[in-house]
């Protein structure tokens, strides 16, 4: 699905279903260097179960035209005209990563559009070391594959992996290698210095009042668990499951992650 934002398209993948904004819809953000894709199970489960589903690339990412935006601010007010514009009122907001910073800022910024708030390897401050933030500016290969390792709890796939023979670690390198040769104006730093500038997470995280998720994984060394007891503490309302993955949790446990959503929304 393609909508058009101020003469730019933004592309939002709705899960094999043509999108019907009168069923509950689901929103799915994804984070740095990454596209849609990374929701693939997820999504398409969702939108032939019930819901409608808008899994986004954001601004500069995948299908979506455009320079990346270089705040979450500018992310989150980017996805709520990308919601106006596809007749979206209220979503349930689904975010990993930098895309979790978005959904909580979006719930920030318009409270009465936001039903649900699902935080998957979230936490805030969200700083990235200086180290891994100059290799994004000057060897961004470098940081592909420094991240690509960090966010794996494993070389290999685990047995329950949904493709035999599939390297998750390198499915998710290649992806990163295709959103840099999309958009080689440094997209990889534009999307950490977003987070790692982000500010206004602990304000935002104590105006939220709608049912709130947060999902970690227990080998998760990006974010690890520890890492959000802030945000937790701002948001005491909160529900927590926890799968055994790293960072890249919707590749490493697609079903855990799948079953814990699917729970939550219903």
């Amino acid at each position: 699905m393609i909508v058009d934002i101020h003469g730019v398209p933004a592309y939002a993948y709705t899960g094999g279903k043509a999108f019907d904004p009168d069923l509950p819809t689901v929103v799915f953000i994804h984070g740095a260097q990454n596209d849609h894709s990374v929701w693939a199970l997820q999504s398409r489960y969702l939108a032939h179960h019930g819901y409608s589903v808008l899994a986004v690339d954001l601004p500069g990412h995948g299908r979506s035209k455009g320079a990346a935006k270089r705040t979450v601010e500018e992310m989150a007010d980017w996805l709520l005209v990308v919601l106006a514009a596809a007749g979206v009122t209220r979503a349930a907001l689904v975010g990993h990563s930098m895309g979790s910073l978005i959904a909580l800022e979006t719930a920030h910024k318009a409270p009465d559009r936001v039903t649900k708030l699902a935080l998957l390897g979230s936490t805030f401050p969200m700083k990235v070391s200086d180290a891994l933030l100059g290799t994004s500016r000057d060897n961004e290969q470098a940081a592909i594959d420094m991240v690509n390792i960090f966010s794996h709890s494993s070389m290999a796939q685990k047995p329950s992996c949904p493709g035999p023979g599939f390297s998750v670690m390198g499915g998710a390198r290649r992806l990163m290698q295709r959103m840099s040769q999309i958009n080689p104006e440094q997209l990889f730093y534009t999307d950490f210095f977003a987070c790692n500038a982000y500010a206004n997470g602990e304000i935002a995280a104590q105006s939220v009042g709608c049912p709130v998720l947060f999902v970690l994984g227990a080998k998760d060394v990006m974010t690890p668990p520890k890492s959000a007891k802030g945000l937790l503490a701002a948001m005491p309302h909160a529900k927590t499951i926890t799968v055994d993955a790293g960072h890249a949790m919707m590749q490493e446990q697609p079903d855990a992650v799948l079953d814990a959503l699917a729970a939550f929304l219903r």
